[in-house]
């Protein structure tokens, strides 16, 4: 083969390895993901932002650059814009106010009832018992001496009209003096309450049954 009188330029393997290296290294720069250029990497420095008299140079920390906000930077104010934006209208509030004035007002009431209702039912019980006792007092000296004129009677075994009418005349003819007042007392009530329960006619009954079935011989 004929010589054209051109030699072939024979390349430098460390600086092809170099210019590699400086490749790599710029794409990392430009990806945003380095920390800075490396030493011996061209020796260039990165560009300085220019500020004039009237911006404040953003704050610097571990050579990263941190650009205040303009928003509010306390929590605290971030939730009291949210809570103004979010206020109820005024005639919501007007009503929840009225509201609770009248249900305080209700409640108030309420209790004052309450208290009146428990005075008035503890009275009423109170006068029941007093009556149902007098009742009872009543009721027991009346048995006594139906009691006491129905054991006279010579069999005491046959209810009879007749003999406890006759035990009846007898005490009734005694004697003794102020018994009379006495015996008419036992025949009247002096209690101004009325008494609002049924009258007991039960010894009534038995007395008319035992005339219907043994009629009396005069």
């Amino acid at each position: 083969m004929a010589d054209n009188g051109a030699h072939p330029v024979e390349e430098d393997p460390a600086a092809a390895f170099l210019a590699q290296q400086e490749s790599e290294i710029a794409g990392i720069e430009n990806d945003g993901e380095g920390f800075g250029p490396l030493e011996g990497a061209g020796g260039q420095e990165p560009p300085q932002a220019n500020y004039d008299g009237f911006e404040e140079e953003p704050a610097t920390l571990n050579g990263d650059i941190f650009q205040e906000s303009n928003g509010p930077t306390d929590s605290y104010a971030a939730i009291a814009q949210v809570d103004i934006q979010r206020q109820e209208p005024e005639s919501l509030r007007k009503w929840r106010e009225e509201q609770k004035t009248r249900l305080e007002a209700l409640d108030s009431a309420s209790k004052a009832a309450e208290v009146e209702w428990r005075e008035k039912a503890k009275k009423e019980l109170e006068d029941w018992h007093v009556h149902q006792n007098e009742q009872m007092e009543k009721n027991k000296t009346n048995n006594r001496i139906a009691d006491k004129a129905f054991y006279k009677q010579p069999n005491s075994d046959v209810i009879g009209f007749v003999a406890s009418e006759e035990a009846f005349l007898a005490e009734s003819n005694g004697d003794s003096p102020g018994s009379e007042w006495e015996r008419v007392a036992r025949l009247c009530d002096f209690n101004p309450k009325t008494n609002k329960q049924a009258k007991d006619v039960s010894r009534m009954r038995s007395v008319l049954i035992s005339l219907k079935q043994t009629p009396l011989v005069r």
